[in-house]
Protein backbone atom coordinates (compact mmCIF):
# COMPACT_ATOMS: atom_id res chain seq x y z
CA UNK A 1 0.00 0.00 0.00
CA UNK A 2 1.87 3.74 -1.23
CA UNK A 3 0.93 6.66 1.03
CA UNK A 4 -2.25 8.07 -1.07
CA UNK A 5 -3.52 4.78 -0.69
CA UNK A 6 -4.08 4.97 3.47
CA UNK A 7 -7.65 6.39 4.88
CA UNK A 8 -7.30 9.59 6.38
CA UNK A 9 -6.49 10.95 8.48
CA UNK A 10 -3.13 8.98 9.22
CA UNK A 11 0.41 9.30 10.49
CA UNK A 12 2.82 8.01 8.77
CA UNK A 13 6.42 6.73 10.19
CA UNK A 14 8.89 7.05 7.46
CA UNK A 15 11.35 4.46 8.62
CA UNK A 16 14.16 5.14 6.43
CA UNK A 17 14.53 9.14 7.66
CA UNK A 18 13.94 7.67 11.19
CA UNK A 19 17.29 5.52 10.73
CA UNK A 20 19.17 8.41 9.39
CA UNK A 21 18.40 10.62 12.28
CA UNK A 22 19.43 7.22 14.25
CA UNK A 23 22.88 6.94 12.38
CA UNK A 24 24.06 10.66 13.30
CA UNK A 25 23.05 9.89 16.53
CA UNK A 26 24.78 6.73 16.86
CA UNK A 27 27.70 8.65 14.81
CA UNK A 28 28.01 11.36 17.96
CA UNK A 29 27.65 8.60 20.69
CA UNK A 30 30.79 6.58 19.47
CA UNK A 31 33.18 9.77 18.45
CA UNK A 32 32.44 10.95 22.43
CA UNK A 33 31.66 8.04 24.44
CA UNK A 34 28.43 9.90 25.50
CA UNK A 35 25.59 8.19 25.78
CA UNK A 36 22.35 9.15 24.00
CA UNK A 37 18.84 8.35 25.27
CA UNK A 38 15.16 9.06 23.39
CA UNK A 39 12.70 11.40 25.17
CA UNK A 40 9.85 9.37 24.82
CA UNK A 41 7.34 12.58 25.30
CA UNK A 42 8.27 13.84 22.02
CA UNK A 43 8.21 10.18 20.19
CA UNK A 44 6.68 6.90 21.77
CA UNK A 45 5.54 4.87 19.10
CA UNK A 46 7.21 1.84 20.65
CA UNK A 47 6.42 -0.31 17.37
CA UNK A 48 9.88 1.27 16.49
CA UNK A 49 11.42 1.06 19.54
CA UNK A 50 13.83 -2.43 18.74
CA UNK A 51 14.56 -0.29 15.45
CA UNK A 52 15.76 2.55 17.79
CA UNK A 53 17.17 0.48 20.76
CA UNK A 54 19.59 -0.60 17.54
CA UNK A 55 21.30 2.70 17.81
CA UNK A 56 20.94 4.45 21.61
CA UNK A 57 21.57 3.53 24.50
CA UNK A 58 17.88 3.83 26.03
CA UNK A 59 15.30 6.18 26.93
CA UNK A 60 14.06 9.05 29.63
CA UNK A 61 10.87 9.23 31.08
CA UNK A 62 8.51 12.00 32.12
CA UNK A 63 6.41 9.73 34.39
CA UNK A 64 5.67 6.41 35.47
CA UNK A 65 3.77 5.07 32.77
CA UNK A 66 6.64 6.23 29.93
CA UNK A 67 8.98 4.29 32.40
CA UNK A 68 7.11 1.25 32.41
CA UNK A 69 6.59 1.44 28.25
CA UNK A 70 10.28 1.77 28.01
CA UNK A 71 10.83 -1.22 30.33
CA UNK A 72 8.82 -3.21 28.99
CA UNK A 73 9.28 -2.45 24.59
CA UNK A 74 12.97 -1.40 24.72
CA UNK A 75 14.41 -3.39 27.88
CA UNK A 76 17.78 -1.03 27.59
CA UNK A 77 18.95 1.77 30.19
CA UNK A 78 15.97 3.43 31.35
CA UNK A 79 15.91 6.93 33.10
CA UNK A 80 12.86 9.09 34.88
CA UNK A 81 12.12 12.65 35.51
CA UNK A 82 9.32 13.88 37.23
CA UNK A 83 8.55 17.51 38.81
CA UNK A 84 7.04 15.80 41.89
CA UNK A 85 6.47 11.61 42.30
CA UNK A 86 3.68 10.37 44.04
CA UNK A 87 4.99 7.30 46.71
CA UNK A 88 2.81 4.58 45.32
CA UNK A 89 4.89 5.44 41.75
CA UNK A 90 8.11 5.33 43.41
CA UNK A 91 7.05 1.27 44.61
CA UNK A 92 7.45 0.37 40.84
CA UNK A 93 9.50 3.41 39.55
CA UNK A 94 12.83 1.75 42.02
CA UNK A 95 12.05 -1.57 40.13
CA UNK A 96 12.68 -1.00 36.74
CA UNK A 97 14.62 2.50 36.15
CA UNK A 98 18.15 2.92 36.57
CA UNK A 99 18.28 6.71 36.69
CA UNK A 100 16.22 8.27 38.70
CA UNK A 101 16.29 12.35 39.15
CA UNK A 102 14.57 15.00 41.33
CA UNK A 103 12.89 18.16 40.76
CA UNK A 104 13.79 19.26 44.38
CA UNK A 105 16.28 18.55 47.39
CA UNK A 106 12.71 18.08 49.20
CA UNK A 107 11.18 15.51 46.61
CA UNK A 108 14.60 13.45 47.16
CA UNK A 109 14.34 13.28 51.09
CA UNK A 110 11.39 12.03 50.97
CA UNK A 111 11.82 9.14 48.50
CA UNK A 112 15.46 8.07 49.56
CA UNK A 113 14.45 5.57 51.79
CA UNK A 114 12.65 4.01 48.79
CA UNK A 115 15.46 3.78 46.61
CA UNK A 116 18.16 2.90 49.24
CA UNK A 117 15.71 -0.32 49.78
CA UNK A 118 15.63 -1.06 46.45
CA UNK A 119 16.22 -4.59 45.32
CA UNK A 120 18.58 -2.87 42.50
CA UNK A 121 21.42 -0.04 42.35
CA UNK A 122 19.89 3.16 41.20
CA UNK A 123 21.55 5.83 40.12
CA UNK A 124 20.15 9.00 42.02
CA UNK A 125 20.35 12.77 40.14
CA UNK A 126 18.87 16.07 40.87
CA UNK A 127 17.51 18.68 38.06
CA UNK A 128 20.07 22.39 38.41
CA UNK A 129 18.46 25.54 36.94
CA UNK A 130 21.57 27.06 35.77
CA UNK A 131 19.24 30.33 35.04
CA UNK A 132 20.43 30.89 31.89
CA UNK A 133 17.57 31.66 29.22
CA UNK A 134 19.13 30.52 25.16
CA UNK A 135 15.61 31.10 23.42
CA UNK A 136 13.16 33.47 22.32
CA UNK A 137 9.65 33.30 21.18
CA UNK A 138 8.69 30.31 23.40
CA UNK A 139 8.61 30.79 26.71
CA UNK A 140 6.15 28.10 27.21
CA UNK A 141 9.19 25.52 26.99
CA UNK A 142 11.73 28.07 28.77
CA UNK A 143 12.28 26.13 31.70
CA UNK A 144 15.26 29.01 33.18
CA UNK A 145 12.65 31.69 33.16
CA UNK A 146 12.08 33.73 36.04
CA UNK A 147 10.11 31.96 38.52
CA UNK A 148 10.68 28.45 36.58
CA UNK A 149 9.14 25.35 38.82
CA UNK A 150 11.78 23.29 36.97
CA UNK A 151 15.62 22.58 38.45
CA UNK A 152 17.03 23.58 41.55
CA UNK A 153 18.85 26.96 41.89
CA UNK A 154 22.65 27.00 43.17
CA UNK A 155 20.94 29.24 45.86
CA UNK A 156 18.78 26.50 46.79
CA UNK A 157 21.09 23.96 46.72
CA UNK A 158 23.69 25.44 49.11
CA UNK A 159 20.74 26.28 51.89
CA UNK A 160 20.07 22.79 51.42
CA UNK A 161 23.53 21.29 51.95
CA UNK A 162 24.06 23.68 55.05
CA UNK A 163 21.22 22.19 56.72
CA UNK A 164 22.73 18.65 56.33
CA UNK A 165 22.17 17.52 52.34
CA UNK A 166 24.42 14.66 51.76
CA UNK A 167 25.45 15.46 48.15
CA UNK A 168 28.11 12.28 47.92
CA UNK A 169 24.96 9.74 47.76
CA UNK A 170 23.92 12.20 44.60
CA UNK A 171 25.75 10.81 41.53
CA UNK A 172 24.93 12.91 38.87
CA UNK A 173 23.28 16.24 37.85
CA UNK A 174 20.56 17.13 34.76
CA UNK A 175 19.66 20.06 33.13
CA UNK A 176 17.28 20.67 30.30
CA UNK A 177 17.46 24.39 28.97
CA UNK A 178 17.32 24.16 25.38
CA UNK A 179 14.20 24.11 23.05
CA UNK A 180 14.90 23.10 18.97
CA UNK A 181 18.29 24.70 18.89
CA UNK A 182 21.94 24.57 17.85
CA UNK A 183 25.03 23.55 19.54
CA UNK A 184 25.95 27.48 20.24
CA UNK A 185 23.10 27.53 22.71
CA UNK A 186 24.72 24.20 24.83
CA UNK A 187 27.67 26.09 25.14
CA UNK A 188 26.26 29.08 26.25
CA UNK A 189 24.63 27.17 28.80
CA UNK A 190 27.69 25.07 30.06
CA UNK A 191 29.64 28.71 30.78
CA UNK A 192 26.87 28.99 33.17
CA UNK A 193 26.74 25.55 34.45
CA UNK A 194 30.10 26.09 35.54
CA UNK A 195 30.26 29.00 37.04
CA UNK A 196 27.30 28.11 39.20
CA UNK A 197 28.13 24.47 39.79
CA UNK A 198 31.42 23.71 38.29
CA UNK A 199 32.95 22.90 41.95
CA UNK A 200 30.25 20.27 42.23
CA UNK A 201 30.84 18.39 39.27
CA UNK A 202 34.00 17.41 40.67
CA UNK A 203 32.43 14.74 42.61
CA UNK A 204 29.59 13.39 40.71
CA UNK A 205 29.75 10.57 38.04
CA UNK A 206 27.44 12.08 35.58
CA UNK A 207 26.03 14.74 33.24
CA UNK A 208 22.94 14.83 31.80
CA UNK A 209 22.07 17.59 29.41
CA UNK A 210 18.75 16.64 28.53
CA UNK A 211 17.32 17.28 25.81
CA UNK A 212 16.42 20.25 23.01
CA UNK A 213 19.25 19.68 20.79
CA UNK A 214 18.44 19.50 17.06
CA UNK A 215 21.34 17.64 16.41
CA UNK A 216 19.79 15.59 12.61
CA UNK A 217 18.93 19.12 11.53
CA UNK A 218 20.69 19.63 8.61
CA UNK A 219 22.56 22.26 9.81
CA UNK A 220 23.61 21.35 13.25
CA UNK A 221 27.00 21.84 14.16
CA UNK A 222 27.66 18.71 15.36
CA UNK A 223 31.37 19.54 15.68
CA UNK A 224 30.79 22.23 18.76
CA UNK A 225 28.26 19.75 19.90
CA UNK A 226 31.30 17.63 20.27
CA UNK A 227 33.85 19.59 21.79
CA UNK A 228 31.07 20.44 24.29
CA UNK A 229 30.72 16.91 25.43
CA UNK A 230 34.53 15.88 25.52
CA UNK A 231 34.93 19.49 27.49
CA UNK A 232 32.47 18.65 30.23
CA UNK A 233 33.95 14.72 30.13
CA UNK A 234 37.44 15.28 30.12
CA UNK A 235 37.36 18.49 32.66
CA UNK A 236 35.42 17.35 35.42
CA UNK A 237 35.81 13.18 34.70
CA UNK A 238 31.82 12.28 33.92
CA UNK A 239 29.96 10.42 32.08
CA UNK A 240 27.70 12.72 29.63
CA UNK A 241 24.19 11.80 28.60
CA UNK A 242 22.14 13.46 25.91
CA UNK A 243 18.07 13.11 25.56
CA UNK A 244 17.01 14.44 22.56
CA UNK A 245 13.05 13.80 21.51
CA UNK A 246 12.97 15.71 17.92
CA UNK A 247 16.35 15.07 16.71
CA UNK A 248 15.32 11.26 17.22
CA UNK A 249 12.42 11.35 14.89
CA UNK A 250 12.66 14.95 13.00
CA UNK A 251 11.12 14.71 9.82
CA UNK A 252 10.55 11.66 9.97
CA UNK A 253 6.84 11.34 9.54
CA UNK A 254 3.37 12.86 7.87
CA UNK A 255 0.02 13.76 8.37
CA UNK A 256 -2.05 12.56 5.57
CA UNK A 257 -5.69 14.48 5.59
CA UNK A 258 -8.78 15.20 2.98
CA UNK A 259 -10.26 18.56 2.04
CA UNK A 260 -13.80 17.92 3.40
CA UNK A 261 -15.66 20.96 2.15
CA UNK A 262 -14.59 24.35 0.74
CA UNK A 263 -16.04 27.95 2.61
CA UNK A 264 -15.70 31.15 1.82
CA UNK A 265 -16.03 34.17 4.42
CA UNK A 266 -14.71 37.96 3.64
CA UNK A 267 -13.37 36.75 0.81
CA UNK A 268 -11.05 34.34 2.69
CA UNK A 269 -11.05 30.80 0.60
CA UNK A 270 -11.25 28.05 3.77
CA UNK A 271 -10.50 24.43 3.67
CA UNK A 272 -12.53 22.29 6.05
CA UNK A 273 -10.13 19.45 6.63
CA UNK A 274 -10.34 15.38 8.34
CA UNK A 275 -7.69 16.48 10.86
CA UNK A 276 -7.11 19.16 13.73
CA UNK A 277 -5.08 21.69 15.31
CA UNK A 278 -6.29 21.16 18.42
CA UNK A 279 -6.54 17.42 18.62
CA UNK A 280 -3.45 16.10 16.33
CA UNK A 281 -0.95 19.20 16.35
CA UNK A 282 -1.62 21.04 19.68
CA UNK A 283 1.54 22.94 19.28
CA UNK A 284 0.11 24.99 16.31
CA UNK A 285 -1.79 26.77 18.74
CA UNK A 286 0.79 26.28 21.74
CA UNK A 287 3.68 27.66 20.58
CA UNK A 288 2.43 28.74 18.11
CA UNK A 289 4.04 26.62 14.99
CA UNK A 290 3.21 26.82 11.10
CA UNK A 291 3.61 23.10 9.95
CA UNK A 292 4.92 22.50 7.09
CA UNK A 293 2.98 21.13 3.87
CA UNK A 294 4.18 19.38 0.94
CA UNK A 295 3.63 21.57 -2.25
CA UNK A 296 2.83 24.77 -1.06
CA UNK A 297 4.25 28.36 -0.21
CA UNK A 298 3.47 31.08 1.93
CA UNK A 299 0.16 33.20 1.73
CA UNK A 300 0.52 34.94 -1.96
CA UNK A 301 3.58 33.26 -2.65
CA UNK A 302 1.54 31.02 -4.85
CA UNK A 303 -1.18 31.61 -7.27
CA UNK A 304 -3.69 30.40 -4.94
CA UNK A 305 -4.39 30.76 -1.31
CA UNK A 306 -6.26 28.95 1.53
CA UNK A 307 -6.72 29.19 5.15
CA UNK A 308 -6.47 25.35 6.36
CA UNK A 309 -8.60 24.62 9.75
CA UNK A 310 -10.56 21.88 11.08
CA UNK A 311 -13.79 20.28 11.61
CA UNK A 312 -14.05 20.49 15.27
CA UNK A 313 -16.78 23.45 16.70
CA UNK A 314 -13.60 25.18 18.35
CA UNK A 315 -13.51 28.77 16.05
CA UNK A 316 -9.79 29.03 16.69
CA UNK A 317 -8.69 25.36 15.17
CA UNK A 318 -7.23 26.99 12.32
CA UNK A 319 -3.56 25.62 10.87
CA UNK A 320 -2.59 28.64 9.15
CA UNK A 321 -2.46 30.27 5.55
CA UNK A 322 -0.96 28.37 2.77
CA UNK A 323 -0.41 28.74 -1.11
CA UNK A 324 -0.91 26.30 -4.30
CA UNK A 325 0.25 26.29 -7.62
CA UNK A 326 -3.24 24.74 -8.22
CA UNK A 327 -6.60 25.20 -7.14
CA UNK A 328 -7.64 22.85 -4.48
CA UNK A 329 -10.76 21.05 -4.67
CA UNK A 330 -12.99 18.86 -2.19
CA UNK A 331 -11.95 15.43 -2.07
CA UNK A 332 -8.04 16.46 -2.49
CA UNK A 333 -5.63 14.99 -0.01
CA UNK A 334 -2.65 17.28 1.61
CA UNK A 335 0.57 15.93 3.34
CA UNK A 336 1.69 17.89 6.43
CA UNK A 337 5.17 17.47 6.97
CA UNK A 338 7.84 16.72 10.29
CA UNK A 339 4.65 15.06 12.04
CA UNK A 340 6.07 12.26 13.83
CA UNK A 341 7.19 14.35 16.75
CA UNK A 342 4.89 15.93 19.48
CA UNK A 343 2.16 14.79 17.36
CA UNK A 344 1.37 11.12 18.38
CA UNK A 345 1.88 11.67 21.50
CA UNK A 346 -0.74 14.92 22.14
CA UNK A 347 -3.18 13.38 20.33
CA UNK A 348 -6.97 14.03 22.25
CA UNK A 349 -10.97 13.06 20.88
CA UNK A 350 -11.98 17.02 21.76
CA UNK A 351 -15.23 17.13 20.49
CA UNK A 352 -15.27 13.90 19.51
CA UNK A 353 -12.70 13.96 16.84
CA UNK A 354 -11.41 10.36 16.00
CA UNK A 355 -7.23 9.79 16.29
CA UNK A 356 -5.92 9.26 12.73
CA UNK A 357 -4.48 5.85 11.88
CA UNK A 358 -1.18 4.98 12.45
CA UNK A 359 1.01 3.65 9.47
CA UNK A 360 4.33 2.85 9.09
CA UNK A 361 6.41 3.50 5.49
CA UNK A 362 9.28 1.43 4.89
CA UNK A 363 12.92 2.27 2.56
CA UNK A 364 10.61 1.50 -0.66
CA UNK A 365 7.63 3.93 0.06
CA UNK A 366 5.54 0.99 1.30
CA UNK A 367 3.06 1.44 4.09
CA UNK A 368 1.71 -0.93 6.63
CA UNK A 369 -1.38 0.26 8.79
CA UNK A 370 -0.23 -0.81 12.60
CA UNK A 371 -3.07 1.04 14.92
CA UNK A 372 -6.62 2.19 13.76
CA UNK A 373 -8.88 3.99 16.37
CA UNK A 374 -12.53 2.88 16.07
CA UNK A 375 -15.54 4.42 18.10
CA UNK A 376 -14.34 2.37 20.89
CA UNK A 377 -10.98 3.89 21.23
CA UNK A 378 -12.72 7.94 21.57
CA UNK A 379 -13.51 9.34 24.98
CA UNK A 380 -17.40 10.01 23.92
CA UNK A 381 -17.95 6.32 23.85
CA UNK A 382 -20.49 4.44 25.84
CA UNK A 383 -19.27 0.40 26.93
CA UNK A 384 -21.87 -1.94 28.01
CA UNK A 385 -20.00 -4.04 30.43
CA UNK A 386 -16.19 -4.06 32.11
CA UNK A 387 -14.73 -1.38 34.37
CA UNK A 388 -17.44 1.48 36.08
CA UNK A 389 -17.71 4.80 36.32
CA UNK A 390 -20.57 6.50 37.37
CA UNK A 391 -23.37 5.16 34.96
CA UNK A 392 -20.53 4.62 32.59
CA UNK A 393 -18.95 1.38 31.73
CA UNK A 394 -15.99 1.17 30.11
CA UNK A 395 -14.17 -2.50 29.09
CA UNK A 396 -11.50 -3.72 30.73
CA UNK A 397 -8.67 -5.20 28.60
CA UNK A 398 -6.73 -7.99 29.71
CA UNK A 399 -3.13 -8.49 30.29
CA UNK A 400 -0.24 -6.40 31.91
CA UNK A 401 -1.64 -3.47 29.43
CA UNK A 402 -3.99 -2.74 26.64
CA UNK A 403 -1.71 -1.18 24.43
CA UNK A 404 0.18 -4.48 23.76
CA UNK A 405 -2.63 -6.16 23.08
CA UNK A 406 -1.19 -7.35 19.87
CA UNK A 407 1.44 -8.86 21.84
CA UNK A 408 -0.28 -11.43 23.45
CA UNK A 409 -2.15 -12.51 20.55
CA UNK A 410 -5.58 -12.38 20.03
CA UNK A 411 -7.59 -10.33 18.15
CA UNK A 412 -7.21 -8.29 14.36
CA UNK A 413 -6.00 -5.08 13.76
CA UNK A 414 -9.07 -3.62 14.50
CA UNK A 415 -9.58 -5.38 17.68
CA UNK A 416 -6.47 -4.30 19.33
CA UNK A 417 -7.90 -0.74 20.94
CA UNK A 418 -6.49 1.26 23.77
CA UNK A 419 -8.66 0.30 26.29
CA UNK A 420 -7.81 0.73 30.03
CA UNK A 421 -4.44 -0.01 31.72
CA UNK A 422 -2.08 1.97 29.34
CA UNK A 423 -3.14 6.00 29.13
CA UNK A 424 -0.15 6.33 26.23
CA UNK A 425 -1.84 3.52 24.42
CA UNK A 426 -3.90 5.96 21.68
CA UNK A 427 -1.45 8.14 20.69
CA UNK A 428 1.79 5.16 19.82
CA UNK A 429 1.12 2.47 17.57
CA UNK A 430 0.72 -1.20 17.96
CA UNK A 431 3.94 -3.41 19.17
CA UNK A 432 6.14 -5.39 17.19
CA UNK A 433 5.37 -8.86 16.99
CA UNK A 434 9.00 -9.98 16.10
CA UNK A 435 10.21 -10.83 12.67
CA UNK A 436 13.88 -9.38 11.71
CA UNK A 437 13.83 -6.24 13.99
CA UNK A 438 15.39 -7.91 17.36
CA UNK A 439 17.28 -6.15 20.42
CA UNK A 440 20.81 -6.17 19.18
CA UNK A 441 22.35 -4.69 22.66
CA UNK A 442 25.40 -1.83 22.16
CA UNK A 443 25.69 0.42 19.67
CA UNK A 444 26.37 -0.17 15.58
Amino acid sequence: MKINELRTPCYVIDEGKLTENLLILNGVMRRTGARILLAQKAFSAFYEYPLIGRYLSGTTASGLFEARLAHEEMGKENHVFCPAFLPQEMDELVEICDHIVFNSVSQYLLHREKIERADKKISVGLRINPECSTQEGHEIYDPCAPGSRLGIRREALDRAIENGLDLSRIEGFHFHTLCEQDSDALETTLVAVEEKFGDLLYGLKWLNMGGGHHITRADYDIERLERCITHMRDKYDLEIYLEPGEAVALDAGYLETTVLDIVENNGIKILILDTSAACHMPDVLEMPYRPPLMDSGMPGEKKYTYRLSSCTCLAGDVIGDYSFDKEIKTGDRLRFCDMAIYSMVKNDTFNGMPLPDIAVMDENKDCKVIRRFEYEDSGVWRGRSGLQFGEKSFPRREGRNAACAGKMGGGNQEERTAGQGQILAPHLGQPHSGGDRTETGGNI
